[in-house]
């Protein structure tokens, strides 16, 4: 189990800043927490470090470059061995049609959500992904109408 940071108000503060707007200067941010550039530095550099921060990243609108199909795959698996299991992940992390992955809990093993142009681009990502890896036993598909909420920000809790 991996370890929870402690995080005082001025580090949620930070946090919740970044996750809205990472492109805030230093200058803004030590400002908008009643700091000096140096200490805030140091407690960025502090939650980099031990993780809390994973990695600072743009996020692209997927109708504007022409991705905004959106497909939820579910899939059941007859082969539960941990050599599969490397070999079903290094397949579904070779697909960058693949945006997020998870193992489940319930009726299916595993499901992700997919990004492409269209319903052929959806076909073909289907086909790779049932032709690459053996021992699916069920792929179950659906696919979103609207994204009506979308989200990146954590809830950070009051410390």
């Amino acid at each position: 189990m991996v370890e929870k940071v402690k995080l005082d108000k001025v580090d949620r503060q930070l946090l919740t800043m970044l996750q809205h707007d990472v492109t805030l200067s230093l200058n803004e941010l030590a400002k908008a927490v009643n700091l000096t550039t140096t200490p805030c530095w140091k407690r960025l550099k502090r939650l980099e470090e031990e993780g809390v921060i994973n990695k600072r990243v743009a996020l692209l609108n997927p109708s504007k470059i022409g991705v905004d199909f959106t497909a939820f795959v579910q899939v059941k698996t007859c082969d539960h061995s941990h050599a599969w299991y490397e070999k079903f992940i290094e397949a579904v992390y070779a697909m960058p049609e693949v945006m997020e992955f998870y193992r489940m809990a319930g009726e299916y093993d595993y499901m992700m959500r997919v990004q492409v142009e269209d319903m052929a681009a959806f076909d073909h990502f289907y086909k790779r992904l049932v032709n690459q890896v053996a021992g699916l036993t069920n792929v179950t598909s659906t696919f979103a109408m609207e994204s009506l909420k979308f989200s990146t920000v954590l809830p950070l809790k009051p410390a």
